[in-house]
């Protein structure tokens, strides 16, 4: 079997996903995504990757992987090459599923679970939807209406969020009130109005479910130590689950201070690409439950190592949402065949609202739980109408 093509997807209204598809002279076609800079990322398919790519084994994932990450430029990052080599990956393992006839979690190892716990992370429907990854859609409510608008929610009602989620069985739940705050300083400093307008979704969600719900707290690595550490103390009392990516994730040392002076776990980090900064990490303590994205990190054969590295040092792994469907479909599957798995993060407006219009198959949550997907291979497909759209940009290299 041999590549014949590299065709990548985009579409204007959501600027930041990109689809690959990996097509062979069988037929067979594997998809696979990545998130931000699609533009970018691309560009390296087309200009450098897809020589290199074009007329191999498809089946050859292993060798393939190092021949896109060992370039002199693509070293441990979450950089353009990573994010095009991670996307490529994952469509070579849904490539090799349907290859098979078995869903892509079989092929990693069989499944450890009958099904897995979800949080939701609390993004509304604007959340990384258009826009730079970091624009105020991340942070501040948009104008969009509907059942979930989770962000708006846990400014302002998280009370309700709370009893809302759950009524239908999800337990835990990630938020992240500071962030405001720390756009306004800096990151430099909290002031004691910021702190307690920010400390207020804690009390609601407290006072009316108890301890029914984890919270998980997200950081967005905006923070300097000292106010990290204080965010840290002021929070410790309301029982968070975790604190994800206080600070900026380039110092194993500074992280490693902060997990010592607090009793709460540090989950990171969904920035950090390939194993070697995870184990860098690791032995510096500085991390509790390792958080990786697929479409960044090196796709599932990258995945799996860090995941395997983390059992090595008795640690959780869970897997990173909040970007594209297909991406969340091999974050399933990864996460079904670690047994360190922990949970695996979901947004609401993003299952049920726009990954339905992108995708074939969305894995359901039912009663807070996600079920394994059996399809061969990811077991989901662009829809048809999005190669119809007037907004979409498809670029093919050939063998």
């Amino acid at each position: 079997m041999k590549i014949t093509s590299l065709e990548t997807v985009r579409l204007d209204e959501f600027p930041n996903l990109l689809w690959v598809l990996v097509r062979s002279d069988t037929g067979l076609v594997g998809i696979g995504e990545t998130f931000y800079g699609a533009r970018a990322v691309e560009a390296h398919v087309h200009e450098t990757l897809a020589s290199r790519l074009l007329g191999a084994d498809p089946l050859r994932i292993e060798y393939l992987n190092a021949a896109m990450t060992s370039l002199p430029i693509a070293q441990s990052s979450t950089g353009v090459e990573y994010r095009a080599a991670s996307a490529i990956d994952i469509a070579l393992w849904d490539l090799f599923g349907k290859y098979t006839g078995q869903p892509v979690h079989q092929l990693l190892g069989g499944r450890c679970f009958d099904r897995l716990r979800v949080y939701n992370t609390c993004a509304g429907y604007r959340y990384v939807r258009a826009g730079d990854y970091r624009a105020l859609a991340n942070w501040k409510p948009g104008t969009d209406t509907g059942p979930y608008e989770d962000l708006d929610a846990f400014t302002h009602r998280a009370d309700a969020l709370a009893e809302s989620l759950l009524e239908q069985g999800i337990t835990a739940m990630k938020i992240w009130p500071f962030d405001v705050a720390a756009r306004e300083t800096g990151g430099r400093y909290i002031t004691a109005a910021q702190l307690k307008v920010a400390l207020e979704p804690f009390e609601k969600i407290r006072r009316a479910v108890g301890d029914r719900m984890d919270i998980m707290v997200e950081f967005h690595s905006l923070w300097n130590l000292p106010a990290a550490q204080q965010l840290a103390r002021e929070v410790q009392r309301y029982q968070p689950l975790w604190y994800e990516d206080p600070i900026v994730m380039n110092s194993p040392q500074a992280l490693g201070e902060y997990a010592r002076s607090t009793p709460v776990w540090v989950c990171a980090s969904e920035t950090l690409g390939s194993r070697w900064p995870y184990k860098d990490f690791l032995d510096q303590g500085a991390l509790h439950v390792a958080m990786v994205d697929l479409s960044w990190a090196g796709g599932l054969t990258e995945g799996r190592k860090i995941a395997s590295l983390a059992a090595t040092y008795h640690r959780p792994f869970a897997a990173h949402d909040c970007i594209g469907p297909i991406s969340y479909a091999a974050a399933i599957h990864m996460a079904f065949s670690q047994p360190n798995t922990l949970i695996q993060e979901s947004v609401r407006a993003f299952y049920t609202g726009y990954y339905r219009e992108l995708v074939t198959v969305v894995p359901a949550v039912v009663d807070g739980h996600l079920y394994p997907m059996e399809g061969p291979g990811l077991g989901t497909e662009l829809q048809p109408a999005v190669f119809e759209r007037p907004d979409v940009h498809r670029q093919r290299s050939e063998l």
